[in-house]
């Protein structure tokens, strides 16, 4: 019996991550933001937003996108680097491949975070949002990653945008480093 749970451990691919630690610092929110990866419930989004912040692809990268009352959205390792040109920031993903949606019967709930995406539902790739407040109209269209689950504070002190797209004037706060948590 203890071989056949071996063999079957093995066939079932190495363990996914169980979280990140999220380090923020600017002109708004300074400390730490710990995250729950729900992997059973989009496990392909999950292991991509794990590989790019092992890699260290989200060391550095604004919140480009603040929209009070609605979430803060950050994640784009293309353009969104401290230092970029900010007006691209929110424009770009990663050099791996787009994601197929992996919608949920999971609500975008206050602290939860979801994947951005353009119009197609299969165009997430690195971006990804926290919620500051519930957005019930974003459930089922919108695939539900993971939790905050310390570190509310640190994310309803990110420095705001303006306008209805949210954008971040000035210097936006940013993810200093992006660990990932077993």
């Amino acid at each position: 019996m203890r071989k056949l749970a071996f063999a079957l451990s093995l066939m079932a691919g190495p363990a996914l991550a169980s979280g990140l630690t999220i380090e923020v610092a600017g002109e708004g929110a300074n400390g730490t933001i710990t995250v729950d990866l729900l992997e059973n419930v989009a496990p392909g989004h999950v292991a991509q937003i794990t590989a790019l912040a092992a890699e260290g692809a989200y060391d550095n990268v604004v919140f480009h996108r603040v929209i009070d009352g609605f979430m803060a959205q950050t994640g784009d390792v293309q353009f969104g680097k401290v230092g970029g040109d900010m007006r691209m920031a929110g424009r770009g993903g990663s050099d791996r491949p787009n994601l197929r949606a992996e919608f949920s019967d999971q609500s975008f709930d206050r602290g939860v975070v979801g994947m951005a995406r353009s119009a197609s539902p299969d165009s997430a790739n690195s971006q990804f949002f926290i919620m500051f407040a519930p957005a019930p109209h974003l459930n089922g269209q919108y695939t539900v990653v993971g939790r905050v689950t310390a570190g509310m504070d640190v994310v309803d002190a990110i420095k705001r945008g303006a306008g209805p797209n949210g954008a971040v004037l000035g210097q936006p706060d940013r993810m200093v480093s992006v660990t990932v948590t077993e």
